[in-house]
């Protein structure tokens, strides 16, 4: 395989960055046995779904105005149901992104008087802001609104604190929400079995509670998702995992069907709800994109292991480890400065199909309460199911990697942020070598 190599080496990565690296990878192999055979049983579970729906040419009509009598739409609604376990789903792209998706869900559940409980600890940055918990929150957020906000934030161990939680609950809360990813944390990320555990001690404690999960980045990761276990609804966008790369935007809620319904009201208007909605000629793109997120998801998993030996043999801190099991594509790495949280992110953009001439700088981003560095030479803006980084520009200064269309491509952004902080001097352990 020289050829490939001097391919590598055209690319920008030395010899040294491409060897150490492929001395990894060499060792993930049965780990990345057993992530084929997890997508490939997701894979039949999203093929079923769709040929016992019916899906068909038909689908991919589009609809325009008020989207009336939209079989695409209708017919996707029902197969996301149908993989997910649950009785209804909302999948549109007037959802804007993740963040809007739990908003139109919180405000379609909550109502002035109640309490929302984050038994996880503090929710991601561009979610502070709608609860109404960061020092100058923007108008319209539900504190805003007489909703009060509670928290219990998990053990040091990463475990939950059912102590604490128990003691929590109490007459107002109506809703509790989890957040299955770290966001921009250094905790561990949740599994669908640990959600579930969760779950049944709180319902056990407040059976009538509503407990939503914020499941992005974790679809098809397991087999099993968080609405097997008990999840009144999970949430997320299309432009991650079940997108597969191709939706051009969305976001998607599925769950229990009086809850779904409250969520298609608020997003378009009360008694209107789920008939409304153009999909405006994105049902192809949809279809398609869940239909290949299986075997996308999985190419992002094994670019996120990968990326975890990497840099755990090169001395950082990472989490998840390069031996743990895995419940979301997100890869964390504590690089320890500011110039090497720039430097990583340069290399991923340095790696991308598009913009891969430019140079990211981090910049004060609305929702986030520092500077933050993206990384994304992406076809779809902002997708973090491609290749993908970034970050707040503060202590302890870790890098979030995620995405990948395809393996090889992760692979690929991982060598060159290897290179791009060996060029910097950020690696002391080549220096020393």
């Amino acid at each position: 395989m020289e050829d490939l190599k001097e391919m590598y080496l055209e690319a920008g990565i030395d010899g040294e960055v491409y060897d150490f690296c492929n001395e990894h990878l060499h060792r993930l192999k049965e780990r990345f046995e057993v992530i084929d055979e997890r997508a490939e049983y997701n894979q039949m579970k999203v093929l079923l779904a769709m040929q016992k729906h019916k899906v068909s040419a038909a689908c991919f009509e589009t609809s325009t105005g008020y989207g009336y009598d939209d079989l695409g739409r209708e017919t996707l609604e029902e197969v996301y149901a149908e993989v997910f376990h649950a009785e209804s789903a909302l999948v549109r792209p007037q959802i804007a992104c993740g963040t809007h998706a739990l908003t139109v869900a919180l405000s379609a559940l909550l109502r002035p008087g109640d309490e929302l409980f984050s038994p996880v600890g503090k929710p991601y940055d561009t979610l502070e802001g709608v609860i109404g918990i960061k020092e100058e929150n923007p108008p319209g957020s539900l504190k805003e609104f007489g909703i009060s906000y509670r928290e219990v934030s998990l053990l040091d161990d990463g475990s939950f604190d059912y102590p604490a939680i128990k003691e929590a609950l109490n007459e107002k809360t109506k809703l509790v929400t989890i957040q299955r990813s770290k966001g921009y944390a250094t905790r561990k990320t949740l599994s669908v079995k640990q959600i579930g555990e969760l779950i049944a001690f709180i319902k056990e404690q407040k059976p009538d509670v509503i407990c939503m999960v914020d499941n992005c980045y974790g679809e098809f990761v397991e087999t099993m998702e968080p609405t097997e276990v008990g999840a009144d609804l999970c949430v997320g966008s299309l432009i991650k995992n079940p997108g597969g790369g191709l939706a051009p935007a969305g976001g998607y809620i599925v769950g229990k069907e009086e809850y779904v319904d409250l969520c298609a009201y608020r997003l378009t208007a009360p008694g209107l709800g789920k008939e409304v909605g153009a999909s405006l000629g994105v049902n192809r793109d949809f279809f398609q994109g869940f239909f290949l997120a299986p075997v996308v998801t999985a190419g992002a998993l094994k670019g996120a292991i990968f990326a975890a030996n990497v840099y755990e043999n090169l001395g950082f801190s990472v989490v998840p480890d390069g031996k743990e099991s895995r419940h979301d594509i997100i890869q964390s790495v504590t690089l320890g400065t500011a110039e090497g949280v720039i430097a990583f992110c340069k290399g991923i953009q340095a790696a991308a199909p598009v913009d891969s001439h430019v140079s990211p700088e981090p910049y004060a981003m609305p929702g986030y309460h520092s500077d933050v560095i993206m990384a994304a030479g992406a076809f779809i803006q902002g997708s973090s199911i491609e290749l993908s980084a970034d970050g707040p520009i503060e202590p302890p200064y870790a890098v979030y990697f995620q995405g990948g269309l395809t393996w090889y491509h992760a692979k690929f952004g991982i060598m060159m942020s290897v290179q791009a902080l060996k060029n910097e001097k950020l690696l002391p352990f080549f220096v020393n070598r």
